[in-house]
């Protein structure tokens, strides 16, 4: 997978330029509930290849881009019933795949991976300082699936993915 844009050679990791939405693959979406009631949603993106590359050998590429993109979100009630939706984006989480720990001693590298968050007011520079402590702390219990939480993701699993031959 290529890093070309998103990884500086310093390690520095930037948003993806372009819009990913519209060309990478979805893995999938969370709700966000605060009370019963969505307050945020998360849709995890990654780059085209990333999901075949896992179906055949269970783990992520080195050099995978993964993008969290982080909504606001509002519930509201419809004539099918009360559903929440996505309003604003907020920031995004990238996290990089590195297998060969290329970037020792940067603070956004470690534990297989590169990890920046970026707010909706500066795409060019992530708040992340040190993802020991801002990040690592919420993927501990996704420890044992590479830090990331696959079960989310059923396109990331054969037999949960309805595939029509």
């Amino acid at each position: 997978m290529s890093t070309q844009g998103v990884v500086g050679s310093n390690g520095n990791i930037h948003m993806p330029r372009g819009e990913f939405r519209t060309s990478w693959p979805m893995l999938g979406s969370w709700t966000i509930l605060d009370e019963g009631e969505a307050t945020g949603q998360h849709v995890v993106y990654t780059q085209p290849g990333v999901i075949e590359y896992y179906l055949e050998r269970g783990s992520f590429p080195d050099g995978a881009v993964l993008i969290k993109e982080l909504l606001e979100s509002k519930t509201d009630e419809y004539t099918t019933g009360t559903a929440a939706y996505a309003t604003e984006t907020t920031g995004w989480f990238v996290m990089v795949k590195d297998e060969h720990d290329r970037f020792d001693g940067n603070d956004l590298w470690g534990d297989g991976w590169g990890w920046a968050y970026f707010d909706v007011e500066d795409r060019e520079t992530t708040t992340t300082e040190d993802y020991k402590f801002e990040c690592k702390t919420c993927h501990v219990p996704a420890r044992e699936t590479d830090w990331i939480y696959t079960e989310a993701y059923p396109v990331l699993s054969a037999e949960k993915s309805h595939q029509i031959d």
